[in-house]
């Protein structure tokens, strides 16, 4: 008998009809002898609708009982699960974040899981119950209730398989797989069978979708996770520690394996710094102070004893990056701080690129050849992304994935 993790997103679970599908799927798991435990994100788009009604009420909610709110959602998932597979005649019982042993350090909206006891989960498991865990959630050691950030749902699902050793995790969703690039975008993208879990984690850090820190767990704990449909039985992609995106093209081993694209991207350019020991420390622990995350950083040369310092951060998080840089340029007696959130990343991943030539050069002459500027740029042993415009992103993702022979055969 196995034991298998499955994770339903919102777009799986989004009314009455669509959860009984979900039940009907998850009895199947467990007819075929398996024990099943299921982590569940809020139905469609409650998350959404929840913190719209939070800002009607506040124009800057308390984080606390903001998590407290958007914990509802997932709850209110899980418990109905369990009453639709109860009414097809099995066992199944709902339980809390919190019920499911998942403990978080005290970061509220962002929260990041801090321990694992997954004792009351093995004792449903044992008395012969679906174990239906509502996912996004946990809960602090002074038992507050905290939410892990969009997409927290992935890591609550990787992160119990490896707690109960789980066969594996299958992620199920709104698309049958992980694509070269987002179809979307990229109307010739092909879907893979397999990927690494280094890839994957590119991929998901610079915008596939996929929570990166789920990747992660599955990377340190040697989870496999497959990503599917929860509408239809195609199959997904496997994501695992021996994957392998090279491909062979001719004679050319290709180390391109996908693009990836994200749109959540702002630059923030402070001018005329003074260049000495410690600036960049005093502009940059601020911002790791108020949880801001920052990604791309470019320092220009120094003229005179100053230099403009460019860094990127989520547009979602502009507003509050920008007060505090302002506040540390005035300390700083730094020029002007300067914004733009019409940009986006885009990004090629792939192994072994750092120690092959051409990859960069290939992508800068794509991207110019399609009349593509480029604001930023930064790599990593498999990634090399670029800031461009973001009305320019899906014309240089496709000019990219067909330059790398990603492209669907027609």
């Amino acid at each position: 008998m196995a034991l298998v993790v499955q994770k339903y997103g919102g777009s799986s679970l989004a009314d009455a009809e669509q959860i009984k599908s979900v039940a009907r799927r998850i009895a199947r798991t467990c007819d075929a002898g398996n024990q099943v435990v299921v982590v569940v994100s809020a139905m469609g788009d409650t998350t959404d609708e929840l913190i719209e009604l939070a800002n009607s009420i506040s124009n800057h909610p308390d984080p606390r009982e903001m998590d407290v709110l958007l914990s509802t959602g997932e709850l209110v998932s899980c418990t109905i699960t369990a009453m639709a597979l109860r009414s097809l005649g099995y066992r199944a019982i709902s339980l809390s974040g919190a019920q499911a042993g998942i403990t978080t350090n005290t970061s509220h909206g962002q929260a990041q899981i801090a321990g694992m006891n997954p004792e009351r989960i093995m004792e449903e498991l044992t008395s012969g119950d679906i174990v239906i865990v509502a996912g996004f959630q946990g809960v602090t050691p002074e038992m507050d209730v905290t939410t892990l950030g969009r997409g927290g749902s992935d890591t609550t699902a990787v992160a119990l398989a490896a707690a109960l050793r789980a066969a594996r995790c299958e992620v199920y969703t709104d698309v049958d797989g992980i694509y070269t690039a987002d179809p979307r975008r990229v109307p010739r993208a092909q879907k893979l069978d397999e990927i690494g879990f280094e890839e994957m984690l590119e991929l998901a850090s610079y915008g596939a979708k996929m929570n990166p820190r789920s990747i992660e767990l599955g990377m340190v704990y040697d989870t496999p996770i497959l990503v599917a449909s929860s509408f239809d039985d195609t199959p997904g992609t496997l994501i695992h520690g021996e994957a392998d995106m090279n491909r062979d093209v001719g004679e050319i081993r290709n180390r391109v394996g996908g693009i990836a694209t994200d749109t959540n991207v702002a630059k923030i350019t402070v001018l005329s710094v003074r260049d000495r020991p410690g600036i960049a420390a005093s502009l940059f622990e601020p911002l790791a102070d108020q949880g801001i995350s920052v990604d791309v950083i470019v320092q220009n040369a120094s003229v005179g004893g100053a230099t403009d310092l460019t860094f990127t951060v989520k547009r979602t998080d502009l507003g509050r990056a920008q007060q505090v840089v302002e506040e540390v340029a005035r300390e700083l007696g730094g020029g002007e701080v300067v914004t733009a959130s019409d940009l986006a990343k885009l990004s090629i991943v792939g192994t072994g690129m750092l120690d092959a030539t051409g990859y960069a050069s290939k992508m800068f002459r794509t991207l110019a050849d399609a009349k593509i500027n480029i604001e930023m740029i930064t790599t990593s042993e498999i990634r090399i992304t670029c800031i461009v415009a973001e009305a320019q992103l899906d014309r240089a993702a496709r000019a990219l994935h067909s330059a790398f022979d990603l492209d669907k055969p027609e």
